[in-house]
């Protein structure tokens, strides 16, 4: 038996592989786009395949569809957005800027799986119907998009954000040296210092949420420039419905088909915010590696979890795995971002055409930086233990306390307080009962570390 057999579009004919799902618009796209290997992430052709059934659908409801075919078609969709059929959706994701080719892919599986002897599903007038690959692909963007900002990052940024707040609640009497410039500075508690912490998760998951409405607002039914040729009437509005029935979360009906076509600022919108998200988690992820550096040369306020040797030439040597898995998850968003800024212009007259790499990049942010949250949570912020020793032993040798002095005995004099203590290696308190009038009692009380990260002018 061949291993091929021959398909016909309106191109010609083609050699398709014999068992394959997809026909001759798909072998076309394969054999012109070997750029990458890179496909479509799993979220995207998800939403493709709801995307067809919610479409097959509405068609029925209004009329444009009999039943049987609108049923075959949705149980040939569930297959795809179930995940049963990815292995059928080879195209390398670097091919046509609208993404004609994964909704020529989606439209030809969809219809080998449908039909039957008895019934044929054809890819274009039927999976297709009231449908371009120009509002399909857009769609499919914002719903996937959307969907997983809604099912796994905002989740992922709460849990890592209820852990910090864990942590910065038992830890917060711990004192240690704050520092600016990576130099000593004045006080803070633990809590206080993962306080920051958790207000910028807090900060992040609001920016996320403030971009919803726009990535839920949904391009479907503006078919090939916006006008919504060859769709119903009220495709547009019948369609969001059943997406959301479909899903569960709530969208819309992009109230301007022109401007969905041709931008897709709402997913560079989006971007940014999982850029500005990825700029804080790298900050935590830089503070944790500080806070953990040494043991012994380093700053040592805490131990992470050890989970694997650090080095092959050096035994024992351990290293801060998970927040350095995090920074870098960070760059790739952050370069992700940058893609899309430059994807995100290339809207000429009518339509996006860099929609595929809007795509991809723009999912792909979205699962590392859940990913990475987790983890981060899980095997870092859980886990890690205090050194006190070291801590305390910094703090007493903090000369920067003498600041709490200045509204008493000003600020030259404090200067020269802590660089006596500085340079003769005393504490500063010893350094202030010679060199000022006040008493031990009264210094003890006014630079009491607990008491210096309250704020305010201690007396």
């Amino acid at each position: 038996m061949s291993e091929v057999r021959i398909e016909k579009d309106s191109m010609g004919e083609l050699e398709v592989a014999r068992d394959a799902l997809y026909g001759a618009q798909t072998q076309r796209a394969i054999n012109n786009f070997p750029v990458s290997g890179l496909v479509m992430p799993r979220a995207f052709i998800s939403a493709l395949g709801q995307i067809k059934a919610a479409c097959a659908q509405v068609n029925c409801d209004l009329g444009e569809m009999e039943q049987v075919q609108a049923d075959a078609i949705i149980a040939a969709s569930n297959k795809v957005s179930g995940g049963e059929v990815d292995a059928h959706f080879p195209i390398d994701v670097f091919q046509t800027g609208s993404g004609t080719s994964t909704n020529m892919n989606a439209n030809e599986v969809i219809s080998r799986l449908a039909s039957t002897a008895e019934l044929i599903i054809h890819p274009n007038d039927h999976v297709n119907m009231g449908q371009s690959s120009n509002d399909v692909i857009p769609t499919a963007i914002h719903v996937s998009a959307s969907l997983q900002v809604l099912e796994h990052l905002i989740p992922a940024l709460s849990h890592l954000k209820g852990a910090i707040d864990v942590r910065a609640v038992e830890l917060n009497k711990v004192i240690k040296t704050g520092r600016t410039h990576l130099m000593d500075a004045m006080p803070v508690s633990m809590g206080q210092e993962m306080s920051g912490w958790s207000a910028q998760l807090a900060l992040g998951i609001e920016r996320l949420q403030s971009s919803l409405p726009r990535i839920s607002a949904l391009v479907q039914g503006g078919t090939a420039v916006g006008t919504g040729i060859n769709a119903h009437e009220q495709f547009a509005e019948q369609f969001a419905a059943q997406i959301s029935k479909l899903t569960g979360h709530a969208f819309s009906s992009n109230p301007n088909k022109f401007e969905g076509l041709s931008t897709q600022d709402a997913a560079v919108e989006l971007s940014g915010q999982l850029k500005t998200i990825a700029v804080s988690l790298m900050k935590i992820s830089n503070d944790l590696r500080w806070m953990n550096s040494g043991p012994l040369a380093g700053i040592g306020e805490i131990a992470l979890p050890a989970l694997q040797p650090g080095s092959s030439i050096m035994p024992g040597k351990v290293n801060p795995v998970i927040p350095e898995s995090m920074a870098m998850v960070c760059a790739q968003v952050i370069g992700n971002d940058a893609t899309i800024t430059v994807a995100g212009q290339a809207g000429n007259f009518q339509l996006n055409v860099m929609l595929p790499v809007i795509a991809y990049n723009l999912l792909q942010s979205i699962e590392i930086l859940a990913n990475g949250a987790r983890l981060m949570a899980d095997k870092a912020i859980a886990e890690f233990t205090v050194n006190k020793q070291n801590i305390n032993n910094a703090l007493g040798k903090n000369p920067i306390i003498v600041t709490a002095l200045n509204p008493i005995i000003g600020y030259e004099l404090g200067a020269k307080i802590a660089k006596t203590a500085y340079a003769e290696g005393r504490a500063v308190l010893d350094v202030a009962e010679q060199m000022t009038d006040l008493s031990r009692d009264e210094l003890e009380k006014i630079l009491s570390p607990e008491k210096l990260t309250q704020g305010g002018i201690t007396r």
